[in-house]
């Protein structure tokens, strides 16, 4: 998953941190007092902009819009910032033309070692086809945007690809959630309806708790993880039941353990552990 990012993550997945505006509120008359129309009466309004610094803990979502606010005499009304991606694009626009290009990227999201005896899948109008049949119980694939937490802005951005690599136990517990989503979308559900069908499954348990050992690689030099995080990180994400991030000691000072606690909508039953590495999936440095 992205961002949860999983996108993966999604989310997945630096977190993008965001200094509220403090936006000042004129001050109001009391009712008893009518105003005088000979006296003149000043206005003073503050603003104080926000401001976004990107730090490594918050970027898997790291995809929050401020709000823009608009100031008048009569006082202060705020307007949310338009939603980049309101909706889901034509659905071409999430398919990759080039069947190779896809295989390649998803291999790309673990070391070869490991993913060149992988089960790859890509993305097809319908659904994920299996292209390739691995030998060590892993299996690779491009995940689009719809993997992102559910109050991630970046949820129908077409351009988003988050290659990942799930270890046997992931492929058990952990990619029937993508497989699912994406079997939602393409039958046309709109993002509230999916959510909703999300819940049901998992009260029914239609949708599996994530096993012990459930991991995933996402180190994919080239893969695309939303608009403010990009490529990101190189990472290991660790999938387990729902659980608190100070079970992991996550996004304390000192610890490589990240939790995404910006973008939290995620009805599968599972928490996203993200450790960043150093490397990308063909041993070069990430340099970040």
């Amino acid at each position: 998953m992205i961002g949860a990012g999983r996108q993966s993550i999604t989310q997945a997945h630096a977190r993008l941190t965001s200094t509220k505006p403090n936006w000042a509120r004129p001050t109001r008359l009391p009712n008893r007092l009518r105003p005088n129309p000979n006296t003149r009466y000043e206005l003073k309004i503050d603003l104080l902009p926000p401001t976004s610094v990107v730090t490594k803990r918050r970027a898997f979502c790291a995809l929050m819009m401020l709000p823009l606010a608009l100031c008048f005499l009569s006082g202060v009304q705020a307007q949310d910032a338009k939603a980049p991606y309101p909706a889901m694009a034509p659905l071409d626009q999430y398919l990759m033309a080039d069947r190779s290009a896809e295989i390649a990227l998803a291999r790309s999201a673990a070391p070869a070692a490991i993913s060149r005896d992988a089960t790859v899948l890509v993305l097809g109008k319908n659904g994920y086809e299996t292209v390739a049949e691995g030998k060590n119980g892993f299996t690779c694939l491009v995940e689009r945007s719809w993997m992102s937490p559910f109050d991630a802005p970046d949820f129908w951005n077409p351009k988003l690809r988050g290659p990942v690599c799930y270890n046997p136990q992931a492929v058990r517990s952990i990619l029937p959630y993508t497989l699912y989503r994406t079997k939602l979308v393409l039958d046309g559900a709109s993002k509230a309806r999916m959510h909703e069908s999300i819940v049901a499954a998992v009260a029914k348990h239609e949708l599996p708790v994530p096993e012990p050992g459930a991991m995933s690689y996402m180190m994919a030099k080239d893969g695309y993880l939303g608009d403010s995080a990009g490529h990101w990180h190189p990472h290991l994400m660790f999938h387990i039941p729902k659980t608190d991030g100070a079970t992991w000691g996550a996004n304390v000072a000192g610890s490589p353990v990240v939790l995404n606690d910006e973008f939290t909508d995620v009805p599968e039953p599972e928490t996203i552990f993200l450790v960043p590495v150093g490397r990308w999936s063909d041993g070069t440095d990430s340099h970040h």
